[in-house]
């Protein structure tokens, strides 16, 4: 069953980011994922937007996307974005 990782983050040094970016693109791929959601205009229907850039990793399974998300490839990369920027991340199931 496909499973997604939902990012909101708040980046607070843009140059720093652009370094995670750019490294952490191939390394999601490489593990199965992709981009269903990258940026991107938020139009709120209902409710309120925190303002904080939004992510979606589309991963084929929830095995998968935890398995990416704990690797030592990840945790490499993952390095990259401390102090650049802070987030919070969910795991969900897709139907």
């Amino acid at each position: 069953m496909t499973a997604y990782i939902i990012v909101r983050i708040e980046v607070n040094d843009p140059e720093q980011f652009q370094k995670y970016r750019d490294a952490v693109s191939p390394n999601i791929k490489a593990f199965g994922g992709d981009y269903a959601v990258r940026g991107g205009e938020v139009e709120v229907l209902e409710g309120s937007d925190d303002g904080r850039r939004l992510v979606v990793l589309e991963f084929p399974s929830k095995d998968q996307a935890k398995t990416w998300w704990n690797s030592p490839e990840y945790a490499e990369v993952k390095a990259l974005r401390n102090g650049a920027a802070t987030l919070d991340a969910i795991l969900v199931e897709g139907s």
